[in-house]
């Protein structure tokens, strides 16, 4: 992403005329698609045209990429990388009304983790790779080169901004950017919905064929307890979803060959409460995992 200066209004929207289309056109320049947001840092309504999505949207706003109306509409969708669009009658008028400038960051390859709190930089600080931060109001955006699928409230007071949303523009920040982490798509990540009750003995279908299992030798299949321990264990953050995520890898590797024991599972169960799980959490995550996995 560019480097632009913004010069941006008071908080009154007031005083002489913001470099605001600059910007905008140097990072429309760099591929970066850019829309203008008015006072409240929201995007301008639509069109009559557009008014109540009566147009259908871009359809229905269900899918990335830039708007279909000439004006600015849509709110992310209105982002555009379009000189003639940004220069345009609509757009100029809505410029000289826009107090800041926004872009949809997964049309350009990149995820806006927005913190927007100290408690939540802290966090950052401590569980995330660094990348470049770009301050802002009550907190910082960690911007990371990759897209993905935009979710708020993955935690307390973070926010995942990428495709089909749009962060504010605050200027080049500091640090270099680097590629999007595991640790942020986890964040993204939902176990599903306890689908039915398993008893604590879990039964582990044996795989069908000869009998012979390749995970049966002790180093293998310890190895692989032992990491699955140390996973949960070593868990700062979002601790039921890696419980989930898991358990879902060592039934993917071991649930259909009868390696599992009940002490096997009980390990896994011990170190999760340990770390605050309950007995009934283990136990739908567990049986959750076996759902996904067809077993």
């Amino acid at each position: 992403m560019t480097q632009p200066t913004l010069i941006r209004r008071g908080r009154d929207g007031m005083g002489p005329l913001p470099e605001l289309l600059p910007a905008a056109l140097a990072l429309a320049a760099a591929g970066v698609p850019v829309l203008p947001l008015r006072r409240g840092k929201v995007p301008f309504g639509n069109c009559p045209t557009c008014a109540g999505n009566t147009c259908g949207g871009r359809p229905n706003m269900k899918t990335p990429g830039p708007c279909d109306c000439p004006g600015v509409c849509h709110a992310w969708a209105a982002a555009t990388t379009d000189p003639d669009v940004l220069t345009s009658p609509t757009w100029s008028a809505a410029w000289l009304r826009a107090v800041t400038v926004a872009y949809h960051p997964g049309a350009a390859g990149l995820t806006v983790v927005d913190l927007d709190n100290a408690a939540a930089v802290d966090w950052a600080r401590a569980t995330l790779p660094a990348t470049r931060t770009v301050p802002t109001t009550r907190g910082e955006h960690w911007i990371y080169q990759g897209a993905m699928t935009s979710h708020n409230g993955v935690r307390p007071g973070v926010d995942i901004k990428s495709t089909m949303a749009y962060a504010r523009y605050l200027g080049p920040g500091t640090g270099t950017l680097t590629g999007l982490p595991d640790a942020v798509r986890a964040l993204a990540v939902k176990e599903p919905p306890a689908v039915r009750p398993t008893p604590r003995t879990v039964a582990v279908p044996a795989r069908s064929g000869d009998g012979q299992c390749p995970h049966r030798t002790p180093v293998f299949l310890e190895r692989g307890i032992a990491m699955a321990e140390q996973r949960i264990t070593q868990a700062t953050s979002a601790v039921h979803a890696t419980v989930y995520r898991t358990f879902l890898a060592v039934l993917s590797t071991h649930g259909r060959c009868g390696c599992l024991t009940d002490t096997h599972v009980g390990r896994l169960f011990a170190a999760a409460q340990a770390k605050g799980e309950s007995p009934r959490h283990c136990t739908e995550a567990w049986a959750n995992a076996l759902t996904a996995l067809g077993m």
